[in-house]
């Protein structure tokens, strides 16, 4: 039987109507769960995040001087066929051509006549005002290599801009314009963001001024650089936006857009922002001196794999896999050795490998800092003297090794021989070149070790969390090994350390 719901009886004009009360006894009442269920929620309106924030973003074209060819134009045909080919490959359309004869080159620079260098239009970007005393926050690809800089408000005003500093490697710069009383933005905590939640960008996609689109944060943390963690959105953003505010629902700015997966250049559903907590920490160091002190420590870092770390005791892959470290650098000084796993820095854990540097690059150089470092099955604690990072030196290649004569090659013993490999005692000039304390050389790979990447010349200097100094201890840890299980070996080849997983055949 059914329950009769009185008060829907009561409410329904039907059953009023036809005074059938029985028909509606045989209706079954609503669950109690659809009363309590969530009301469908609108489409957020932006109109007052647009009038809040709108009038703090504004328009940056930047000009490049141009000197003419030697027959006197402006060079117009090459700068033709370059932005011809700069639209095709980018925006996938080509650029139309002025008619002839209607082209409109820049007046001469100081109206001294023909041979002056010419202003031309290099790009158009976006920007934010950060305070009301003038300091505009972009991105440092929208103002560099440009002569001058032109910052145009959302009222129209313009004003010639001066670059007060920019930094490459976080994409951020920050310009000055002659002004006060200006709408400046607030800043929002990046703490607090949340994927799924909606965002809303203000740019001049295109050159088009004071375009509005909005989206949700796809992802938080992407890895496309070394000292940035982006946001993802799927905010329409396009060339032209970059440099201008991506701001929450509390009208706050959360980052600056700058960067486009795209295919053609335009607009494909996945754009990123930079975090505006680390854009700050960037825009006060430009404010202050014009340049951004980074810490440095002087290693070379890799991911750790998940069958690495179980291998070898770790667990989970975490940290950072020193691959080399740089002599009488900090990290050498500090007793960090290739083949280590930096799990911590200052308390904090690493979990991925691109933790590191952004940790190490925020901290101010000259400070100390503490490292949590696995090696050999534990951990350990050292301690390292942050020095400032400076412009990165290309370094020689290493030399390639003489190989001996076949008749001199070692005989691979049977343990070694099991896995493919034939290895031979160093001399102390090949541990003075390869930078270690002892271990094996390679001398011919087969089989499971050639399938796991080890190559002859190579230096193993580990089996498992074992050290290995010599023939002999290499074959006495090579015995002991799980023959059952992938063999973690670490070897170092140049000056790069990394582990690989020898995979015994079964027999």
């Amino acid at each position: 039987m059914f329950r009769m719901d009185w008060n829907q009886l009561r409410g329904s004009a039907l059953a009023t109507a036809l005074g059938l009360a029985g028909v509606v006894a045989l209706v079954p009442a609503a669950p109690a769960f659809a009363q309590s269920a969530p009301q469908p929620r609108s489409l957020p309106d932006f109109t007052d995040l647009v009038e809040q924030v709108g009038p703090a973003v504004v328009n940056i074209r930047t000009m490049e001087r141009a000197r003419p060819t030697a027959q006197g134009g402006s060079g117009g045909g090459q700068m033709d066929e370059e932005m011809q080919e700069f639209f095709r490959r980018f925006f996938g359309v080509p650029m139309p051509n002025p008619p002839r004869g209607q082209q409109r080159p820049s007046p001469p620079r100081g109206g001294g006549g023909g041979g002056g260098e010419e202003d031309t239009p290099r790009g158009v970007g976006s920007g934010f005002i950060l305070t009301s005393d003038g300091f505009v926050m972009t991105n440092a690809h929208v103002v560099e290599g440009a002569d001058e800089v032109l910052v145009t408000l959302a009222d129209k005003r313009e004003f010639k801009a001066r670059i007060i500093g920019s930094d490459k490697r976080t994409d951020v710069a920050v310009v000055k314009i002659e002004a006060t009383g200006l709408p400046a933005v607030k800043v929002g905590d990046i703490s607090r963001l949340k994927v799924g939640e909606w965002v809303m960008a203000i740019g001049s996609p295109f050159g088009l001024e004071n375009t509005v689109t909005a989206g949700i944060v796809s992802a938080k943390g992407r890895d496309t650089g070394d000292y940035l963690p982006f946001i993802q959105t799927d905010v329409a953003i396009n060339p032209g936006n970059s440099g201008g505010p991506l701001i929450n629902m509390r009208g706050e700015v959360i980052g600056i857009n700058s960067q486009i997966y795209s295919r053609s250049g335009g607009f494909m559903g996945i754009s990123f922002a930079i975090p505006i907590d680390e854009a700050s920490r960037v825009a006060e160091q430009l404010r202050v001196s014009g340049r951004v002190q980074r810490g440095r420590i002087g290693v070379q870092i890799d991911q750790v794999t998940r069958d690495v770390a179980e291998s070898i005791g770790l667990g989970r892959p975490q940290g950072a896999l020193v691959r080399s470290v740089e002599s009488g650098s900090p990290a050498d000084k500090a007793g960090i050795e290739a083949g280590d796993i930096i799990t911590k820095f200052n308390g904090t854990a690493i979990e991925r490998a691109t933790d590191l540097p952004r940790m190490v690059g925020n901290t101010k150089p000259g400070t100390r800092a503490n490292l949590t470092v696995f090696r050999r099955g534990g951990s350990r604690e050292l301690t390292v003297a942050i020095a400032e990072l400076e412009q990165e030196v290309a370094k020689a290649a290493t030399p390639a090794k003489p190989t001996p004569a076949p008749d001199d090659r070692p005989k691979a013993s049977p343990a070694a021989q099991s896995l493919g490999l034939v290895v031979s005692e160093l001399t102390a000039k090949q541990k003075a070149d390869a930078k270690v304390k002892g271990g094996v050389r390679v001398e011919a790979v087969t089989d499971a070790a050639q399938r796991a990447g080890i190559r002859a010349e190579d230096v193993i200097v580990g089996i498992g969390n074992t050290e290995i100094s010599n023939v002999r201890e290499f074959d006495a840890a090579l015995a002991k090994a799980d023959k059952t299980k992938p063999i973690p070996i670490l070897l170092r080849r140049g000056e790069l350390a990394s582990y690989v997983l020898i995979r015994p055949a079964r027999p």
